[in-house]
């Protein structure tokens, strides 16, 4: 069995206007998840995240295994550190590959990514993929387009997270779930909403599984709604033998 979650954390700031990683920490550690993915991840990005490696952070609070994907890289005018946004893994599995895939995008419209990690559970190579696609519906169905095209080429068990900025039903949904499941489909219950975290009104963020996975069940967090302008969704899932 593992637990594994997915969490826009909007650089650490909470529905009061705070900066706040405790809060952010807290909520995973609730939740005792095994594999979380973050987006809106600041790494020394600007002030409004206090120049925080955030995924660092978290990773060393939570002691856990972390990677992070830039979608966002610009040079920094206080060091010669890169200042950095995009996508994150914490993982209480060993991740032992990892690489980023920066998505093409169109001038004016916020950089996209993809993080492609593997982690191993009992010798099990897994693969772990967090993003948060663009609104823009030329570019989201660009990237769906290859990240399915992209699971092709491994026979491993896949787990997507991330913020998708789309319905369920929607043309990208239909395409992810026609090779993934979609955990809250199968092991949810009411609509799924995250978003906004106060009064949830779309379901945006989401947990796909390969067939290799049963869904035993799926939760939209509610325990500490101002930490994030989203809420947290989280499944449980299990080998299939």
């Amino acid at each position: 069995m593992i637990k594994v979650m997915t969490f826009n954390i909007h650089h650490g700031k909470g529905m009061d206007k705070q900066a706040n990683l405790h809060r952010i920490a807290e909520v995973v550690d609730i939740c005792e998840a095994d594999i979380i993915g973050l987006n809106e991840v600041d790494s020394r990005f600007s002030k409004r995240s206090l120049y925080e490696d955030q995924a660092a952070w978290l990773a060393n609070q939570l002691k856990m295994d972390y990677f992070f994907s830039p979608s966002i890289s610009r040079s920094s005018k206080r060091s010669a550190e890169i200042r950095e946004y995009g996508n994150a893994l914490l993982s209480r599995f060993p991740i032992i590959k990892k690489k980023s895939h920066v998505f093409n995008k169109i001038a004016g419209m916020e950089g996209r990514s993809l993080l492609d990690a593997t982690i191993r559970i009992n010798k099990q190579p897994i693969q772990i993929n967090v993003t948060h696609l663009s609104i823009n519906p030329f570019l989201h169905k660009k990237q769906t387009d290859f990240i399915v095209s992209h699971h092709h080429q491994t026979a491993n068990p896949i787990i997507l997270l991330g913020d998708w900025n789309m319905k369920p039903g929607s043309k990208g949904w239909r395409k992810l779930t026609g090779q993934f499941q979609d955990a809250w489909h199968i092991g949810g219950k009411g609509q799924g909403c995250t978003y906004p975290s106060p009064r949830p009104r779309l379901r945006l963020d989401y947990i796909f599984a390969r067939h290799d996975f049963k869904i035993a069940d799926a939760e939209v967090v509610t325990k500490m709604p101002v930490a994030s302008d989203h809420l947290p969704v989280t499944a449980t899932l299990f080998f299939k033998k």
